[in-house]
């Protein structure tokens, strides 16, 4: 069997909310999927599903064959779950919480202790083993949750924004970790509310809305929905940044974006250099000055927004 995870026509309410509203996914083993969509679109409640902290009012899902509903305790033994909020206890050391959570496996004590020892060593978190996690950082005490999640060596692993809050640093080392966890076989669905990680971690995207799956593939095969490449334009005034949408609304390949800060307004274009003098002239007609112009490939941001209707800020 390819599949890891396997999710069919999948429906949850509460009361007159549709959180999910039929969703099918398909991740094969040993890869990384994000899963992205604005606040309220499904993506936790999908994941609570999966892990079986939630059923499904309509459909069903499996992971490595076993049916999250009528094998949720075979399901339990086989993944593992880091969340956006640090699952560990501060008042205990870093080893005592993998201790801990091991003994939860039934491990004996030996195998705990082996094991809660062999997860610090991973995570570079052997020098801090035998301190509260009081003491622990941001970035350690989300090191050690994630360390937490694979006690059990789970074939599947489900990351809710495990990076959120984290400063970049504490960030791409978590990244690296994720990279090495799937390189060894381990399959990871990730929810992100950063497009970048999604970028630079996912293999495959699955965007979801409204309860819906609206788009799914690669990261450049999401970006070339947008169409075409973005022309981005420098204003010499950027009070007049209004004004330069207007005069350009009706020349791009879909409405222009603009960030009033910095005067510059990106459009989307799908016809090139050829492009260029009617946003000019479009310009030049109402008097607005141009500082500068620049082609460039469109981001994972701007092809989000083109597909849910949100800007990447509200994910």
């Amino acid at each position: 069997m390819s599949h890891a995870i396997v999710v069919k026509g999948v429906q949850r309410s509460f009361g007159d909310v549709h959180a999910l509203r039929g969703v099918d996914l398909v991740v094969e083993k040993g890869s990384i999927v994000g899963l992205l969509g604005p606040n309220g679109a499904g993506k936790t409640t999908l994941i609570r599903i999966l892990t079986t902290l939630m059923r499904p009012d309509v459909g069903e899902a499996s992971i490595e064959g076993f049916n999250v509903v009528r094998e949720a305790d075979a399901v339990r033994q086989i993944i593992g779950l880091a969340g956006q909020y640090a699952a560990v206890d501060e008042n205990l050391t870093g080893r005592e919480n993998l201790i801990m959570v091991a003994k939860l496996y039934h491990q004996s004590n030996h195998e705990a202790a082996a094991r809660a020892a062999e997860l610090l060593a991973q995570f570079a978190l052997s020098d801090a083993a035998d301190r509260t996690l009081k003491t622990y950082s941001g970035g350690m005490r989300r090191r050690l949750d994630l360390a937490a999640a694979l006690v059990n060596r789970p074939p599947v692993l489900f990351l809710d924004e495990p990076t959120t809050g984290l400063d970049p640093g504490s960030r791409l080392a978590l990244w690296k970790i994720i990279r090495d966890l799937v390189k060894d076989g381990t399959t990871v669905l990730l929810t992100t509310q950063y497009l970048e990680e999604a970028d630079h971690l996912a293999e495959r995207i699955v965007v979801i809305d409204k309860g819906k799956i609206v788009a799914e593939g690669t990261a450049e095969e999401l970006k070339a929905k947008v169409g075409g490449d973005v022309l981005e334009i420098h204003l010499g005034d950027a009070e007049r940044i209004h004004e330069a949408e207007i005069a350009l609304r009706a020349l791009g390949n879909g409405p222009p974006a603009s960030d009033p800060t910095l005067g510059i307004i990106r459009l989307p274009i799908s016809e090139g250099a050829s492009m260029l003098s009617s946003v000019i002239r479009a310009l030049d007609d109402e008097h607005i000055a141009i500082e500068d112009l620049q082609f460039r490939r469109p981001t994972l941001d701007e092809a989000f927004l083109k597909l849910t209707g949100h800007r990447a800020e509200m994910v």
